[in-house]
């Protein structure tokens, strides 16, 4: 038996972007769905997350509405509707969306939400397990 919500499971089609669109809390990553071993998340953003950085995993985001600003410590990367970026491991990163942003995000299973960091904003990956059939 899967770890994934009853919400997912190899019958039903998915819409990332209307899960994404009903989430309440900003921040708080939900899992959709799994491929190998990596979760298919999806969450709502508004303003600024935290400082941090994955050592071991790379994380991949898509947006899928709005714009998404991902500070690293050399450059700043834009991303709007559609675009695609990966953060590879060990960067220190901080994303930011000045309005409301719609995400998808693919990681290792084991990947920590907030990464080397424990900060308020941070969700264990039961919290990012469970939310969806509340």
């Amino acid at each position: 038996m899967s770890e994934i919500p009853d919400l997912v499971n190899t019958d039903n089609k998915i819409s990332p972007l209307e899960v994404a669109t009903n989430l309440t809390e900003y921040w708080s990553p939900q899992v959709i769905g799994e491929v190998n071993d990596c979760y298919i998340k999806v969450a709502k953003l508004k303003g600024e997350f935290v400082w941090h950085a994955h050592d071991d995993e790379d994380e991949m985001f898509l947006i899928l509405k709005g714009q998404l600003s991902i500070e690293q410590e050399d450059k700043v990367i834009d991303l709007t509707e559609g675009e695609i970026f990966v953060v590879k491991k060990g960067v220190r990163h901080n994303p930011v969306a000045k309005e409301e942003c719609l995400v998808m995000l693919l990681e290792p299973k084991n990947t920590l939400h907030t990464g080397d960091v424990i900060d308020d904003k941070t969700k264990t990956i039961s919290q990012q397990l469970n939310n969806l059939n509340d």
